[in-house]
């Protein structure tokens, strides 16, 4: 098969089509097997007697385990290139998922969980950065959107699969289950994903990985787009940490499986992130990033209504506007940063990743201490900060 020229695979094309199967299927791996626990956190909180802030560790450690690996995973990736850490990657998750079987207490579900989030480090910004670096400027968007897609709809099935296998098995064999799967979509991963045609191999030096990290945050643009990220990330976890825990509880008394069903709004995700990567090109990023926060905001406030309708109706537009704006904001770092793309889309995504670690967990307290409605609160303060954030970015010199 001839190789297409740097940086030119377009929509439409066979390689754009395998690109894209390559990676709706590492980012499907590389959510289902981080959030598949997310549903059965309530589970853990009853099971290993600890509270909600708690019980939400073995999520939190992973993503903060996975925001501190990126920062180094960019570097890694143009030493050894990027396939091979991607695809390294993916299987390693998977065979620690398989892994959980064997896990019977609390550290060492929370051990694991470290140890995924390290490996899972391999995935995001080296796809991101991969994207930037084969695709034009017309595929880029909506290639970017496609492989967020793969991420809501992994995301989706991680955490309903679990909740529904563990009406069935223990929760350790469940996820060891997820593991099985991940192991069979991380071989289609590998035989579809094309070689690179656009990537520069350079030894791994620590002064340039410092270098290029001190560029990146020096450039305010890239900053509004971390804090972007920080903030929108953290209302989103905490918004999903903590309505199963509202849900379980009266008046409406739902099971862990219906309370899983929620997470059916994701494939709203799914279709909005692809959505979105194609309205970029006619309305412009400005106007979108405003609008996919308004969406989460209203989404927010929906929530706050007594209705399980009207609660699932606000999670399903929040969602809509979550990962619209994620699939903007990150390839817009793809296009801003002119050089060491990798890092770039490591720090993007470690503050992506920081924001779920940090908010969380805090959500937990906000949670024990003020319900529903402190949770809620604390979401819209974030997105406020986001809308703060993105009017700085706004005013400055749009790259595109």
């Amino acid at each position: 098969m001839p190789l297409i020229p740097q940086g030119e695979v377009k929509v439409g094309t066979s390689e754009f089509r395998r690109i894209n199967v390559a990676l709706f299927c590492a980012g499907f791996v590389t959510f289902v097997t981080l959030y598949d626990v997310q549903p059965l956190l309530p589970l853990f909180a009853q099971e290993f007697k600890v509270s909600p802030a708690m019980a939400s560790l073995p999520l939190s450690c992973a993503t903060i385990a996975l925001a501190l690996g990126m920062l180094v995973a960019g570097s890694v990736s143009e030493t050894l290139g990027r396939r091979k850490v991607m695809a390294g990657a993916l299987f390693l998750t998977s065979l620690l998922a398989v892994a959980t079987i064997f896990c019977h207490s609390f550290e060492s579900m929370l051990l694991l969980r470290l140890l995924q989030g390290l490996v899972l480090a391999g995935v995001p910004s080296v796809a991101m950065a991969y994207l930037g670096e084969e695709m034009d400027a017309q595929a880029i968007g909506h290639a970017m959107g496609l492989y967020i897609s793969g991420n809501a709809v992994g995301g989706m099935c991680g955490r309903i699969g679990s909740a529904l296998l563990c009406t069935y098995v223990p929760w350790h064999s469940a996820i060891a289950l997820v593991g099985l799967l991940s192991l069979l979509l991380s071989v289609v991963f590998l035989k579809c994903l094309p070689p690179s045609t656009n990537f520069h191999q350079r030894p791994f030096k620590l002064r340039y990985l410092f270098t290029s990290l001190y560029q990146h945050l020096h450039d305010p643009g890239l900053l509004c787009l971390y804090g972007l990220a920080f903030l929108s990330m953290g209302g989103f976890i905490s918004l999903y940490n903590y309505i199963g825990f509202r849900l379980l509880a009266a008046p409406y008394n739902l099971s862990h499986y219906q309370v899983s069903l929620i997470f059916l709004v994701y494939l709203l995700g799914s279709f909005s992130s692809g959505v979105a990567g194609r309205l970029i090109h006619r309305f412009g990023r400005p106007f979108m990033i405003r609008l996919t926060l308004g969406v989460m905001m209203g989404g927010t406030l929906i929530t706050l209504s007594g209705s399980l309708p009207l609660i699932v109706a606000g999670v399903g537009i929040f969602t809509c506007g979550f990962f619209s704006a994620h699939a903007i904001a990150s390839s817009w770092v793809g296009r801003r940063a002119l050089t060491a793309k990798a890092q770039a889309a490591s720090l993007y995504l470690f503050a992506y990743y920081l924001g779920s670690s940090v908010s969380g967990t805090v959500g937990g307290l906000f949670w024990q201490n003020y319900g529903w409605n402190g949770v809620a609160t604390m979401i819209a303060l974030l997105l406020m900060a986001a809308f703060g954030v993105a009017a700085l970015l706004l005013r400055m010199p749009v790259v595109e």
